[in-house]
């Protein structure tokens, strides 16, 4: 096992949480108190940014007006309709196509435009891009994020929705992605793709599997 390194106290290891307050006590550590004046105007700058202005009040009003009501499914068409959406991308893994064709279907039926690019569109086989020929044993045709995220830039969705792409095309979407993108389903075929599910049994069933001795 590696030997455990050492780390940079960080947000993940403060208690408090009290940046929520700005009124109380902070770790020595804390982020907030040693921030760089410049950083945080550098960001407040960028939410004045038109596009990312209307972004941050839709979402914060998402949150508000259905805080605890509506699904992720039902807060992706709120954010949509703020925003002046239409059209809506979706990248999904050809293992949840049934899941994205029945979220195509709510789109549509909800008055949306639904498009999407599945991820092993073109049928490229792995050991073309130079990925080990063993990796084809689960099959041969890679995924294709940067060729999915182009062809919905193309077909000029409004807004897109991941559905399951794998851990790291998922990025490689993103990069590529022209219009601003959301993901409804986080792909963990252990899980049924409730990843988080490793984090809560993270101190009991699912211990050994992902803590080192002593942890």
């Amino acid at each position: 096992m590696d030997k455990k390194q050492p780390y940079t106290p960080s947000c993940t290891d403060c208690g408090t949480q009290n940046c929520k307050f700005k009124d109380r006590t902070y770790p020595d550590f804390c982020l907030t108190t040693h921030l760089d004046k410049e950083d945080l105007e550098w960001a407040l700058r960028r939410y004045d940014e038109d596009e990312n202005h209307r972004v941050m009040v839709a979402s914060a009003e998402v949150e508000y007006e259905g805080y605890c009501q509506l699904t992720r499914v039902e807060e992706i068409m709120t954010f949509a309709r703020k925003m002046g959406y239409k059209k809506i991308g979706i990248a999904n893994c050809i293992g949840l196509a049934n899941e994205a064709r029945i979220f195509a279907r709510i789109l549509r039926a909800n008055g949306f435009e639904a498009y999407s690019v599945i991820c092993k569109v073109a049928g490229v086989a792995k050991s073309a891009v130079g990925i080990p020929q063993t990796c084809e044993s689960i099959g041969a045709a890679m995924c294709n994020p940067i060729l999915q995220a182009r062809l919905l830039n193309q077909a000029h969705t409004d807004l897109n929705v991941v559905i399951g792409l794998c851990v790291g095309h998922d990025s490689l979407f993103y990069k590529y992605s022209d219009a601003y993108a959301t993901t409804l389903v986080t792909k963990d075929r252990v899980t049924g793709h409730n990843p988080a599910a490793a984090l809560y049994t993270a101190n009991s069933y699912y211990r050994k599997k992902l803590m080192p001795e002593g942890e």
